[in-house]
């Protein structure tokens, strides 16, 4: 087998990445079609610059769901192939069952499979996490901007006292091993994680309180089902969690990603805790929600029913841009090498594997270095949408 050209790479690329393609085809259609009927994200396709920064962002979404089922990856990230060390973006396989699209790396594993593989740990981690530290962010702010007083105080300098660290520092600080080996991280997930907890039996309890028949099933399923959930995430065996009954833990995170994860949420929450306080201060003067006390509306029905709703522009588009900072973070972390494995296909770890050769085999770091500024800048341009039509709503 000859090696390709570069037109023969890219066409090959394009191939490869033809169920994203349709994917993408389909949700876009499909989301034109009903846009009227879709709220803020069907008015997202009437901003050319959302709808830009949307399709980058759904497309690395797409590969990293495709990638997790093995459906556009052409090699094993992690496998090594005997002669391919070093070699240049479409040399074929000594056996020739195919080709390494964009060349082998330090330990000739195929950078084109790692990149892509590596998109499905960003997908995995970084909007799972933000949504984490939203639920954190949203739990404590509310109170503390509606009632103010010694709560807010006391919330308030807890949130500026975990800002002053600069957020890489904290980070670093959070995923190194000594750290790891005293159990804080695990810890901070026993914490951390019941705040979607109460964050949905608050809500759902609220919204059903006259109610009392649907609220004690709502409650109680929500309940049993988040109960479970998060006595699964924060047991480890091996780890100063690991009182939970196995029948109890249905499944277990590699210990590195928990603490990545946990590490996430932590140093965005506070951050978060800031804006919802912020917006409640200012919400909480309107009339609607004078005009919800004067008819007895209980505390929280109007933080949650109220207030939130109507806070949720700012929200959506800060959620957005803090998913770009926390991918970020990853790669930053993966570059030098701590939180997740040291053979991880993730961004980070590919572009500093590659890095030392940049200026003779430029092909090992280049790839996921595009990768990850195309999300990011897609999350970026899908935030200046939501936020150019959300002044419109």
């Amino acid at each position: 087998m000859e090696p390709l050209s570069w037109g023969g790479i890219i066409v090959r690329i394009f191939l490869q990445f033809t169920p994203i393609w349709i994917s993408l085809i389909v949700l876009f259609g499909m989301s034109i079609r009903f846009k009227r009927r879709l709220g803020l994200y069907g008015k997202l396709f009437d901003s050319t610059v959302g709808m830009i920064g949307f399709a980058l962002v759904m497309f690395w979404v797409f590969t990293g769901i495709y990638a997790a089922f093995d459906l556009i990856i052409l090699n094993d990230p992690l496998s090594q192939v005997s002669g391919m060390k070093y070699k240049l973006p479409g040399t074929p396989l000594p056996d020739g069952s195919g080709y390494y699209l964009l060349g082998g790396d330090t330990l000739a594993r195929d950078v084109f499979s790692r990149m892509v593989a590596g998109s499905w740990i960003v997908v995995k981690i970084a909007p799972l996490a933000t949504v984490f530290a939203f639920m954190v962010g949203i739990t404590l702010g509310l109170p503390a901007g509606y009632y103010g007083g010694k709560f807010d105080t006391v919330l308030s300098f807890i949130s500026n006292l975990v800002l002053a660290f600069p957020v890489i520092l904290l980070f670093y600080l959070l995923v190194t091993p000594e750290i790891v080996e005293t159990g804080i991280p695990a810890y901070m997930a026993a914490v951390l994680f019941i705040f979607p907890i109460i964050f949905l039996t608050v809500l759902l309890n609220s919204r059903f309180y006259t109610q009392p028949a649907k609220r004690n099933l709502y409650v109680g399923v929500t309940l049993l089902v988040s109960v479970t959930l998060y006595l699964s995430l924060i047991s480890e065996p091996g780890t100063v969690i690991s009182f939970v009954p196995r029948w109890i833990d249905l499944f277990d995170i590699p210990g590195n990603l928990l603490v990545v994860f946990v590490s996430v949420v932590f140093v965005n929450s506070p951050t978060v805790f800031r804006i919802v306080r912020g917006l409640v201060l200012d919400i909480r003067t309107r009339d609607y929600v004078a005009a919800a006390q004067t008819r007895g509306e209980g505390a929280w029905y109007i933080m949650l029913w109220e207030i939130l709703p109507n806070a949720r522009g700012p929200l959506i588009v800060d959620f957005c841009l803090r998913i770009g900072y926390t991918t970020i973070l990853l790669g930053t972390l993966g570059f030098f090498g701590l939180g997740l494995e040291s053979e991880s296909p993730d961004w980070g770890t590919t572009i500093n594997a590659g890095r030392k050769l940049l200026s003779v085999y430029p092909h090992r770091a280049l790839p996921p270095a595009l990768a990850l500024m195309t999300l990011v800048l897609g999350l970026n341009l899908l935030a200046d949408g939501l936020r150019e039509e959300s002044l419109r709503d």
